[in-house]
C-alpha cells in the first residue's frame, strides 16, 4: 500500500508545528519537523562562529551531522544530542531564514526529508513541502494568520521558555515580517501556496479545531 504523506505549508507563527504533531499523533504519522532541519544548522553555525557567507564551510557542517527525531518529532538530535530547545533562539529564528537561501544546503535537507516520506507515512510541515519536496503529497495544506496573531503567539512562547530574557513584541513581530519577505522572495523554492493546497486561516481558530479540520480531509482521502 501507498504511504500516506501530508505536507503542511505555511509562514512563521501560522501554528504548523503545533497542528502537524496533533495529526500524526492521531493519525499514527511520522511528524517530521523540517524547519526544524534548518534551524539545527543554523545553531550549529552559530556555535561554530561562522559568517553567513561562509556557504561551503556551512554545506558541510550539514553533510556531516545527523538529523533524529523522538517518535512525536517534539525532539530533535543532532549528532545525538538533544537541541529542542536550543535551536529555537531568538538568535537562530533572526538568522535561520538566511542560512535556508542556500542552495546546496537545502538539497541536502530535501533529500533526507524525501527519503523518510518514501519508507514512512509521514506528516511534514515547512515552507516548501507541497511545492518542493513532497510536490506528490496526498493532501496539502497551507496554513496561515494575520502577521499580528502570528507575532503574538511566538512572543509568548518565547517568552514562556525564557521569562527573564528581555523580549519585546514589536522585536518578534518585525523578525516575523522579515522571514516572511525572505522566505517569499528567495531564488529557491520559496514559500508560495501550492496550487492544489487547500488554504486555512487558523487566526481566529483554535488548535483542535484546526486538527479536526485536516483529520477529516485525511479521512476523505482514506475512506
Amino acid at each position: 500500500m501507498k504511504n500516506i504523506s501530508v505536507a503542511i505549508d505555511g509562514p512563521a507563527g501560522a501554528g504548523k508545528s503545533t497542528v502537524a504533531k496533533a495529526v500524526a499523533k492521531n493519525m499514527d504519522l511520522l511528524y517530521i519537523d523540517t524547519g526544524a532541519m534548518y534551524r539545527a544548522v543554523t545553531y550549529l553555525v552559530l556555535k561554530e562562529g561562522l559568517d553567513l557567507t561562509e556557504e561551503q564551510k556551512i554545506i558541510n557542517i550539514a553533510k556531516n551531522t545527523t538529523f533524529n527525531f523522538s517518535k512525536d518529532g517534539s525532539e530533535i538530535f543532532i549528532n545525538g544530542e538533544n537541541c529542542s530547545k536550543e535551536i529555537r533562539t531568538p538568535e537562530v529564528s533572526e538568522k535561520v531564514s538566511l542560512v535556508s537561501k542556500i542552495g546546496a544546503l537545502r538539497t541536502i535537507l530535501v533529500n533526507a526529508q524525501q527519503k523518510l516520506a518514501k519508507n514512512h507515512d509521514v506528516i511534514m510541515d515547512g515552507r516548501d513541502i507541497g511545492t518542493h519536496v513532497l510536490p506528490q503529497a496526498e493532501l496539502k495544506i497551507f496554513l496561515t494568520a494575520s502577521v499580528n496573531e502570528r507575532a503574538t503567539r511566538r512572543f509568548e512562547e518565547l517568552s514562556k521558555d525564557k521569562p527573564s530574557a528581555n523580549i519585546s513584541f514589536d522585536a518578534v513581530k518585525n523578525n516575523i515580517i522579515e522571514r516572511d519577505n525572505i522566505d517569499s522572495n528567495r531564488d529557491q523554492a520559496p514559500l508560495i501556496k501550492a496550487e492544489d493546497a487547500i488554504e486555512i486561516d487558523t487566526t481566529s481558530l483554535t488548535t483542535v479545531e484546526v486538527v479536526e479540520k485536516i483529520i477529516k480531509l485525511i479521512a476523505k482521502i482514506h475512506r
